[in-house]
């Protein structure tokens, strides 16, 4: 059983709003045994709202709309529903009572347009919407349901959360749907993918589903498997999770099972540092300040991160962190012995425990034969030593930034569980 999601409007065609109700709603069915078969969006027209039902409804059992239903006479979502289930409208009292009761709240008057919103296709069943002035409908027509919500976000989350998804349990039986994702950082795509051939055609014999899913300095990799029994999902993913950790375990850093709050980088070093008690500081050149805000961003980051330089010229290198000038004269500043003396000089001037340094040519400009755009130096200064790492990455400018940051905290996130 699957399916389908449409979103109505010209506002997310040309732009000008980001489609977030989609993604919201896939997740939420595929939380409960839903499959998603496809998401379509479509202007404000009648012809290309029909269109997309017939299609839909050959797809899928289920079709979600959201979308269209102001008051306005461009909304016209409900008038083609009317014309595309040969019905004609009817005047909901119910409806018409919540609108009353929210303009009632802002000390308002229901004016004649709003009253519209209580007239709704006669052949629906409405759902309250008890957060806006849209009705919900539900539409039974020949074993297919037809869902229409309002396309406002915390409108259609309410509706969907509390009364539509727990409608549809009632109406059908879904299978388990479990998602488990493994985070490998400092590896590419295919590199990763040439190491799990063999890992990867095993998975078909436990019905798992294996996606790719490339990011800036890091891959994650999806599992997904259906079935009647949820236990027994999450035991044979976590099996071929069990065999992929002696295959890649170096790469490997985090989890995501899917629907939870997930944990970034910047939380897992987060944890790592308060557990063992231990503070951080950052030098960074290229980065521009990216990586203390990874950092900064975590709640309670303060307990263990003190401070940075960034240290963008010459000058600033010299005068803030004590970098030698003939170092920098002779091998400039992307080079392994000043990103070595960036890191041990804010860690000694901030009195940490870790420090990360970073110097790198971000580009567009700036490379050479020698260092080509892309081209970073990391340093990852510890109690006991220092660690560097060259890395090339790219000619695009921000995601060599999102990388840099990501290859130094998991350097970072490596030493501190002796992995490095």
């Amino acid at each position: 059983m699957f399916a389908e999601i449409i979103t109505i409007g010209d506002e997310i065609l040309i732009g000008q709003i980001v489609d977030t109700n989609s993604a919201f709603i896939g997740q939420l069915l595929n939380l409960n045994g839903i499959s998603v078969k496809q998401i379509t969006s479509v202007s404000d027209n009648r012809e290309h709202i029909i269109e997309a039902l017939n299609e839909a409804k050959s797809r899928a059992d289920i079709i979600l709309i959201t979308g269209g239903l102001g008051p306005t006479k461009d909304d016209i979502t409900k008038k083609t529903l009317c014309e595309y289930f040969n019905t004609t409208m009817r005047f909901d009292e119910n409806a018409y009572a919540d609108v009353v009761n929210l303009f009632a709240q802002y000390g308002k008057e229901v004016t004649a347009t709003n009253r519209l919103q209580a007239e709704v296709p006669a052949i629906c069943e409405v759902i309250r919407n008890y957060n806006g002035t849209a009705p919900c409908m539900w539409f039974d027509v020949d074993n297919k349901i037809y869902v229409s919500m309002p396309g406002v976000p915390y409108e259609m989350k309410a509706l969907m959360n509390n009364q539509i998804v727990p409608k549809l349990k009632q109406r059908f039986s879904f299978p388990s749907i479990f998602h488990k994702t493994v985070l490998t950082q400092g590896i590419g795509e295919s590199h990763l993918s040439d190491l799990l051939t063999d890992w990867e055609d095993s998975l078909a014999e436990a019905n798992i589903k294996l996606a790719y899913l490339p990011a800036p300095g890091m891959v994650r990799l999806r599992l997904s498997t259906k079935g009647n029994n949820q236990q027994n999902l999450m035991v044979n993913v976590e099996r071929k999770i069990e065999e992929l950790k002696l295959i890649i375990p170096e790469y490997i850093y985090g989890y995501e099972t899917f629907g939870e709050e997930n944990e970034t980088l910047e939380q897992i070093i987060g944890k790592l540092l308060k557990s063992k008690n231990q503070t951080i500081s950052t030098a960074e050149s290229c980065t521009g300040g990216y990586i203390s805000h990874l950092i900064t961003k975590v709640p309670g980051s303060s307990d263990y991160y003190v401070g940075s330089v960034i240290s963008y010229s010459y000058e600033i290198k010299e005068t803030e962190l004590g970098v030698s000038q003939k170092i920098l004269d002779e091998q400039g500043a992307v080079s392994q012995p000043v990103v070595e003396q960036m890191a041990r000089a804010i860690q000694k001037k901030y009195k940490t425990d870790y420090s990360i340094a970073a110097s790198g040519i971000a580009g567009p400009g700036g490379g050479t034969n020698d260092k080509p755009v892309g081209t970073v130096w990391i340093a990852l200064a510890t109690p006991e030593r220092v660690i560097a790492e060259k890395f090339q990455f790219g000619n695009h400018r921000e995601r060599n930034i999102q990388k840099t940051a990501n290859a130094a905290l998991n350097l970072l996130r490596k030493e501190l569980e002796g992995k490095n």
